[in-house]
């Protein structure tokens, strides 16, 4: 049978919105990679309580100082990191990274209190969410699965889209405190589904990626200025984010930024896989991770996925 959460958490989660950004919440964020520190920065500046913690534990320390004043602490472990908290956020690596935060012996679900609150911005498998929001049912936690896109640019500004899986409570109970790094939210379904709608995201700017670094290569070749190019071409159909966003970076050969070839390739493995379980072929998401592999070859996994150009040879540059 479904549980109930205690009836104070129920009252909390629905006070209106404008009385729920009020409140100061005690948030813990951990993982604070280029996306999840700049998140972190705009939790704490929105007035909550904020604690962090960080599996390196120099980068936790080098975020500080980076951003004096808005950590309250330092947590020695995940389990630390959600004693007392009332909303507890991951943004790590893969699904064994977050198995070992949430789930392991110092996990956060050691400590979190019943009827707190735990999202996940980790792109991960939709089994481990799966996983974990049955765990946090057991515990009565609300879970939010909640993977992101708009890439660092978003997270800096704090316009990221949230694409979260999850009971309804639960997704009220933390979009106060996502408001904070957001600029739409959207409730995909139940636990999992916000990790199939980031998969199809992936696939979608793998695709997208790909055929822009076509269409630069193309333009090069036939000696055409390529600000006109852009300006021509940027207003129809061919229009994206990252044509807007990687146009001329890719002209100019800079690739040190963005999100990196080695995490794309994590995320369409996802895909590919969730694909062979479903039953559905991605043929060409499947010809584009090989691309990224070639890159991965060259070395440039830490490049940002608009260096899949760097596998096309320029011709007749002047």
């Amino acid at each position: 049978m479904p549980f109930a959460f205690p009836q104070k958490a129920l009252e909390a989660d629905a006070m209106s919105d404008s009385k729920s950004k009020a409140t100061r919440r005690k948030v813990s964020f951990l993982g604070l990679g280029v996306m999840g520190g700049a998140i972190a920065r705009h939790i704490a500046e929105a007035g909550h309580e904020l604690t962090i913690y960080n599996r390196s534990p120099d980068r936790a320390r080098t975020w500080q100082e980076a951003n004096p004043g808005l950590a309250h602490r330092i947590a020695a472990n995940p389990a630390h990191a959600a004693q007392d908290a009332d909303v507890v956020i991951t943004c790590v690596g893969n699904d064994d990274d977050l198995a070992d935060v949430v789930l392991g012996p110092n996990g956060v679900f050691r400590m979190l209190k019943k009827g707190g609150v735990f999202i996940d911005h980790t792109t991960v498998s939709a089994r481990i969410a799966r996983q974990i929001s049955v765990e946090a049912r057991d515990l009565q936690v609300h879970c939010v699965d909640a993977p992101m896109t708009g890439s660092q640019i978003g997270a800096e500004k704090g316009t990221l889209t949230l694409m979260c899986g999850g009971r309804p409570d639960a997704i009220e109970a933390a979009r106060p405190v996502m408001e904070a790094y957001s600029s739409r939210i959207v409730h995909v379904g139940k636990a999992g589904s916000g990790q199939i709608a980031k998969m199809a995201n992936q696939i979608c700017i793998a695709g997208n990626v790909a055929a822009l670094a076509e269409a630069v290569r193309f333009a090069q070749a036939s000696h055409l200025d390529m600000d006109k190019v852009y300006e021509a071409i940027s207003g129809g159909a061919a229009q994206s984010w990252q044509m807007d966003n990687r146009w001329s970076s890719m002209d100019a050969d800079s690739f040190e930024f963005g999100f990196a070839i080695d995490w794309m390739r994590k995320d369409l493995g996802l895909s590919l896989e969730e694909g062979r379980g479903l039953g559905v072929s991605l043929p060409v998401a499947a010809l584009i991770d090989q691309f990224f592999a070639e890159i991965q070859a060259m070395g440039g996994g830490r490049l940002d996925t608009s260096a899949i150009i760097k596998r096309l040879p320029k011709k007749g540059r002047k």
